[in-house]
């Protein structure tokens, strides 16, 4: 075992592949998933440790979740667990989107396919209410933090304020709350269950310095803009494939605001500007995004498959619908190795500072209530095949149509829920039970 691997490579390795088959339900799910299997049963990092890195993975630009991934496995491993875990993270739901883009530009929306979505869809929502259920308990400790995590629900659930000054007024309350929280701190029961089996002094840390800070940096950006030099040089520089290299890759350092807000952005620009694709096959990318492993932005390979495929230039329709799917794929998450690996370091070294780690807590007790309110959306848009949008004044939310209740969904829900807390089945089992019903479904009704 190397210097920086606290845990064995292989073993981590092997770890993130099963973590990467159950990323499914966005970032709830994906948060819950790594919790569960990261922090509760391998026990390799402790709670407060994975909430610290949790914190800072949500102030940056890009799929928290994926970044997350990354940042425990440089804890673990160093820069190759960072780039075990982030590419692993990614994998699976870049093989099953390629294929269903496939799928859906051959045959179009088929029975089989909507019986997966029927069988996956509702059981994230156990998964996503056990994350939250799990996280709030162990990071609750305070009056304080309880009203940021319901206030931030509100306010995203009910009023669309926008992400970021959600988490900057969180970030201002914990600070200025610093002196409470610590004290509560300090009082706050231990986790449950015995401590984690790496000591936080373990763990791997790299000190920050400028050189290292100018390789990464340096290295990142040629690797993030090469694909989409080599396309311009080899297709010229108005095919489809630069333009989307060109523009999914400016998203991807601009995208804060959680996966909703960008994929909103994301969707008005391909089918408004660019008119990769109808309003109503953005919707249906959304949905198997929704509904395969990994990050929700993994529906920009979608777009690009479709859009390539539409308006292949010198390649042939699918050659260029695959080169499309896959540079906008890279173009999308180099940047969140970039940032990981150029501030994981200098976040370390400040960990222990009271006033940041205050800020950082306070924004941890937000992202329960984040999590919550993407529950809520997740509900509401999989149980429900109707809303009507409700706006006054500053309220804004959608209420779901009773009459639009999909009885079949719900049914599917009750049995992930039943699965997840009374038979405490492992979530890959919950899923993997739900998905079959939900393909034998599908099956049935296509005859």
């Amino acid at each position: 075992m190397k210097r920086d691997d606290v845990v064995p490579l292989r073993q981590a390795t092997r770890a993130w592949f099963l973590v990467s088959l159950q990323t499914f339900g966005g970032p709830a799910g994906q948060i819950a998933v790594m919790q569960r299997m990261l922090v509760d049963e391998r026990r390799w990092i402790g709670q407060q440790r994975f909430l610290f890195a949790l914190s800072y993975c949500t102030l940056l630009p890009g799929p928290e979740a994926q970044q997350l991934a990354t940042y425990v496995g440089w804890l673990l491993n160093g820069v190759r667990g960072a780039l075990v875990a982030g590419v692993l993270f990614v994998l699976p739901g870049l093989v099953a989107m390629l294929v269903l883009s496939a799928v859906y530009v051959t045959y179009g929306d088929t029975a089989v396919l909507d019986g997966l979505f029927l069988g996956l869809g509702p059981a994230v929502l156990a998964i996503v209410v056990q994350a939250v259920l799990r996280i709030a308990r162990r990071s609750m400790t305070h009056p304080v933090l309880v009203a940021l995590a319901v206030s931030s629900f509100v306010a995203l659930a009910f009023f669309a304020v926008p992400f970021p000054y959600v988490l900057v007024v969180a970030a201002v309350v914990g600070w200025t709350a610093r002196r409470a929280l610590a004290t509560s701190s300090a009082s706050a029961p231990p986790d449950d269950g015995p401590p984690p089996l790496v000591p936080d002094e373990a763990l791997h840390a790299d000190r920050p310095s400028s050189r290292r800070t100018a390789a990464v940096l340096g290295i990142g950006l040629v690797l993030w803009m090469a694909p989409v030099a080599l396309a311009a040089m080899v297709l010229g520089g108005g095919s489809t494939v630069v333009d989307q290299g060109v523009f999914f890759g400016g998203t991807a350092v601009i995208s804060f605001g959680g996966a909703y807000a960008v994929l909103a952005f994301v969707a008005q620009r391909a089918v408004d500007v660019y008119g990769w694709l109808s309003p109503g096959e953005m919707v249906r990318g959304l949905a198997l995004a929704e509904t395969t492993p990994g990050p929700l932005v993994m529906v920009v390979q979608f777009v690009a498959f479709l859009g390539a495929y539409r308006d292949p230039g010198a390649l042939s329709p699918w050659a260029a619908a695959v080169v499309a799917s896959l540079v906008v794929t890279w173009v999308t998450f180099v940047p969140s190795f970039v940032f990981i690996l150029l501030g994981a370091p200098y976040v370390e070294r400040l960990r222990g500072h009271r006033g940041l780690t205050a800020a950082l807590t306070g924004i941890t007790a937000a992202v329960v209530g984040v999590i919550a309110s993407l529950a809520l959306y997740f509900a509401v848009h999989t149980l429900f095949d109707g809303t009507t949008a409700v706006t006054a004044g500053w309220l804004s939310f959608d209420v779901p149509r009773p009459s639009t209740v999909r009885w079949d969904a719900v049914a599917m829900a009750a049995l992930g829920f039943g699965l997840a807390f009374a038979a405490r089945w492992s979530v890959l089992r919950t899923l993997a039970v739900c998905a079959v019903l939900g393909l034998t479904v599908g099956v049935v009704r296509s005859f």
